[in-house]
């Protein structure tokens, strides 16, 4: 069953056609790969299907319900959560504040009941807070849990950021270029909790370049050249597609 379907979107800057007719779907419970040359329009796709950008055309399907033209927050409570390729952590905050922020979506206390601290705000926050520690303790980050998140190693700090992204407890988590700045370590790391992820039912759709990265942990792979869809596919055709290989590479041969 698709979870996600992208029905012949559209986006134009001026003379630039960013993403061009693109369409495609994305399974429940899968981890969907979304990879192309530097502005081919990735990450105007995950711009578009979160609600950043308004599309020129096309529609975008969640649970079979239409999310285009909704804002941000709106699609967020749909339960659609994403990072971003330059990490957000709030600075002067503790890896636990930050996950616990990410939590306060979902929680009822309004301004009047914070301001004066009726005791069901107390009881809220402290769930909140065990909420948190239990997804630092996913992610196996519980010891970096009172460590100023932003002094962090970046591999720690992308761990955190996973962990504050699925606090509003997503259906379907969009990472855009997970592996970016980090060393092959990190990367490996990266990958092992992706597939945590989604091994607990959530449903990944990830840009990157890491071509390594994608192709040990994707079920399926869309490859975008100059805002076009090319090809999609499990990755071991992907790899073998003459016309993604001739992108990556610029000759056929190779």
């Amino acid at each position: 069953m698709s979870l996600l379907e992208i029905k012949n979107i559209n986006k134009r800057f001026g003379g630039l056609h960013a993403v061009n007719d693109v369409s495609f779907s994305v399974a429940e419970k899968t981890i969907k790969a979304v990879i192309g040359p530097n502005g081919a329009g990735k990450t105007t796709l995950f711009n578009l299907i979160s609600g950043n950008i308004p599309a020129n055309s096309g529609e975008v399907y969640f649970n079979n319900k239409p999310i285009q033209g909704l804002r941000p927050h709106q699609i967020a409570q749909y339960g659609i959560s994403r990072t971003f390729q330059n990490i957000k952590l709030f600075p002067g905050m503790s890896a636990l504040e930050n996950v616990m922020v990410g939590c306060h979506p979902k929680s009822k206390a309004g301004f009047l009941e914070g301001m004066f601290r009726l005791p069901s705000t107390w009881k809220e926050e402290k769930n909140i807070r065990k909420k948190a520690i239990e997804l630092l303790d996913l992610l196996d980050i519980t010891d970096l849990a009172h460590i100023e998140a932003t002094s962090l190693a970046f591999g720690q700090q992308r761990a955190v950021e996973f962990a504050r992204a699925l606090a509003s407890e997503p259906t379907l988590l969009l990472l855009d270029e997970p592996a970016a700045g980090l060393n092959i370590y990190e990367t490996a790391e990266v990958a092992r909790l992706i597939t945590k992820i989604q091994q607990r039912g959530i449903t990944v759709l990830l840009v990157e370049h890491d071509m390594s990265l994608v192709m040990d942990i994707s079920d399926e792979i869309v490859v975008l050249s100059f805002g076009r869809k090319i090809a999609e596919d499990h990755p071991a055709a992907i790899q073998q597609n003459k016309e993604v290989i001739q992108i990556y590479l610029g000759d056929d041969d190779a």
